[in-house]
């Protein structure tokens, strides 16, 4: 009976408002913010390449898998200006477009929605950051091949990160009308040149930041420095500081060229790796910043690839074509609003989303 009432006791007192359970620290859940890393030209198979060279990648960590209906407003396989157009506006238009619809008119992206909430904004691509992906998130033009002009409203787009290739576009002395962009953007930002400048630099210590590593694209995954994952955090190290957020798009762009080349399996490999290697820096920063979306998709898919071995067993790229396709891609997400991506869906309709996420604020 005595030890009954002991155990009693003991449990009245466990329930009384004088005993709390101990609390952990709360996380730094973080303003909200977008890291949209797009793969040019990865298609499933690409992935899959990736997944035989390597223990895991970093998409396999990710909760929500959907797939992507990828076609232009004028053609069932899309190009890229079209494609990042879609997922920057929301809105299907022409192969070739930048940020504009169907009569050439601009249309909102959601980097520039993200600018007029205060958000932080930043692009990163491992080709000119003039090309078609980065150039249809702050730049309206009806032509791609607008490099000059993309340039000057990329310069003028008041950008918190801007880092991949294409210096000459922005050099005085190359350019067509003789204006030096880079002088420009210097009266706001650190502007860096060279791996070594990049890698010098503390960028958790500069408001803003604009690296041009190359006078046109940069070299191949295997030669290209600084690499991919480097520029991610870079980037994430910059926009961070923001207190409202930031939206950021990551490329892989050369992944693409991989295809268009119908290149050996270990090239196509190297550049899938790199871009896995950046989007683990998303990653990284999901897990100290949890109110951050992490969304990874391509704008088609490259080549037609296949996977099949040899007669010794060794896997080999096999081609149908050089050119885009018209298959689904695949998509995968993570963070605060995840769940919307889960499914098949249009193009435009992920840009969207997006735009509804940054609107409302996740």
């Amino acid at each position: 009976m005595k030890r009954l009432t002991i155990l009693l006791l003991l449990a009245a007192a466990a329930c009384g408002p004088s005993t709390r359970a101990p609390t952990t620290p709360a996380v730094d859940q973080g303003p909200f913010s977008v890291i949209l890393f797009i793969g040019d030209g990865t298609g499933l198979t690409y992935w899959s390449a990736a997944k035989l060279a390597s223990s895991e990648l970093a998409i396999e960590r990710f909760p929500v898998v959907g797939l992507v209906d990828t076609e232009a407003s004028n053609s069932r396989i899309t190009d890229s200006a079209a494609g990042a157009t879609a997922y920057a506006a929301g809105v299907r238009t022409y192969n070739g477009a930048i940020g504009v619809d169907p009569d050439t008119a601009a249309v909102r992206t959601v980097l520039e929605l993200a600018r007029s909430q205060s958000m932080a904004t930043g692009l990163v691509a491992t080709a000119t950051v003039t090309h078609a992906t980065p150039a249809a998130f702050a730049a309206h033009v009806p032509s791609r091949n607008m490099h000059w002009e993309i340039a000057a409203q990329l310069a003028d787009a008041e950008l918190d990160v801007l880092l991949g290739g294409g210096r000459r576009f922005f050099d005085g002395a190359e350019r067509p009308d003789s204006v030096d962009l880079i002088e420009r953007m210097a009266r706001r930002a650190t502007v860096v040149e060279s791996p070594d400048a990049l890698a010098a630099l503390d960028p958790g210590a500069v408001t803003a930041l604009v690296g041009l590593f190359a006078a046109e694209n940069p070299g191949a995954a295997t030669e290209r420095r600084p690499t991919l994952p480097q520029l991610t955090d870079a980037a994430i190290r910059v926009l961070e500081r923001d207190p409202d957020g930031f939206f950021l798009m990551v490329e892989g762009s050369q992944i693409d060229w991989r295809g268009h080349d119908n290149a050996p399996l270990q090239e196509v490999v190297a550049e899938v790796q790199d871009f896995d290697m950046a989007i683990r820096q998303g990653l990284m920063f999901l897990q100290r910043r949890p109110n951050t979306l992490v969304l990874v998709v391509a704008d088609h898919s490259t080549g037609g690839l296949a996977l099949h071995p040899d007669e010794r067993g060794v896997f080999g790229a096999h081609y149908t074509t050089e050119g885009h396709t018209a298959e689904m891609v695949p998509m995968f997400a993570i963070g605060p609003g995840a769940a919307a991506f889960a499914g098949i869906m249009d193009n435009d309709r992920v840009g969207r989303l997006l735009l509804q996420l940054v609107r409302e604020g996740g």
